[in-house]
């Protein structure tokens, strides 16, 4: 099946994930992610990287580098490396490869599939965004932006970049932000903060952010706009996605007035169509931040 077949339905919910081994655990990884997997190739090392990069492979004249999940996720390596598999991966406008031990197969799962590890213990300290259980097996939706971030921490710095917008006021509008992953949660809060918007509800999953307004269209009516001003979304996300959170939004008589910005890190040509058939309102790619704070400065009602 192609992969785009999905991104062209709306209102779905659904999510195509790549599963693969680390060791005797199963992890997996959004499709729209994944440019390629390939055999292993020529590492050249890298003197005095980060212990999770293990060199940079040449691939097609891309120079990319490589991160060996096994050192990430602490796990014992391959007893056959020759067998492994990479990962090619884009994302936050990079492109990174992942040493696995192995390629499972690509499962078709409904959001709502997918739990949020809040039971899970010591859960800030992990890479897990998401868990589901696939034929029997557990299998753990890895923060891909996390380990990237931890990698190299410049690419979750903001303070450079919000220099170039000079002195800004501070607001009294609320942001509503909806986004599964810790470290951009954060990043999220700080940068908007830093930016003047200091009235935040920020939800882990869009389920839960549309729980909120749904309750809040219930209790105020057409009145919401009061409470919520404009509505920032990630796409992929435990229990319910920023498309179908989006339509949900659009289609509600009290809330369809309330700007919805997608700030995403998997925005293709593709995702864009789909943005715009489900009524968002604006499209950023992360981690374009600037960008962010200008688009909402403009929106914002």
């Amino acid at each position: 099946m192609n992969q785009n077949d999905i991104l062209l339905e709306s209102g779905t919910n659904e999510v195509e994930i790549i599963v693969f081994n680390v060791g005797d655990n199963l992890f997996g990884i959004n499709v729209l992610k994944v440019r390629e997997i390939i055999n292993p190739i020529k590492i050249t090392k890298v003197p005095r990287s980060h212990e999770y990069v293990e060199g940079i492979i040449n691939l097609r004249e891309d120079i990319i580098p490589l991160i060996n999940l096994s050192r990430v996720l602490n796990i014992p390596p391959s007893p056959t490396p020759e067998q492994d598999k990479f990962i090619v991966a884009e994302m936050n406008e990079i492109k990174i490869a992942f040493r696995v031990h192995d390629i499972k197969r690509i499962y078709r799962l409904f959001w709502t599939d997918i739990e949020k590890p809040d039971d899970l213990s010591n859960v800030e300290q992990t890479y897990a965004i998401g868990y589901s259980e696939i034929e029997g097996e557990m299998v753990i939706l890895i923060d891909f932006e996390k380990i990237i971030v931890e990698i190299n921490p410049q690419l979750g710095s903001y303070q450079d970049e919000l220099k170039q917008l000079g002195e800004r006021e501070r607001s009294e509008k609320t942001i509503l932000i909806a986004e599964d992953s810790a470290v951009l949660r954060e990043l999220l809060q700080d940068t908007l903060q830093e930016a003047g918007y200091e009235r935040l509800k920020v939800f882990g999953d869009g389920a839960d952010a549309w729980n909120y307004l749904q309750k809040l269209a219930a209790e105020k009516g057409y009145q919401s706009k009061e409470d919520v001003q404009l509505i920032i979304t990630d796409i992929e996300m435990p229990q319910m996605d920023g498309h179908h959170l989006t339509e949900n939004i659009k289609s509600n008589p009290h809330l369809k007035d309330i700007p919805v910005v997608i700030f995403s890190s998997l925005i293709t040509d593709d995702l864009y169509h789909k943005g715009e058939s489900v009524g968002a309102n604006a499209q950023v790619t992360k981690p374009q931040l600037v960008n962010l704070v200008n688009t909402i400065d403009t929106h914002i009602l």
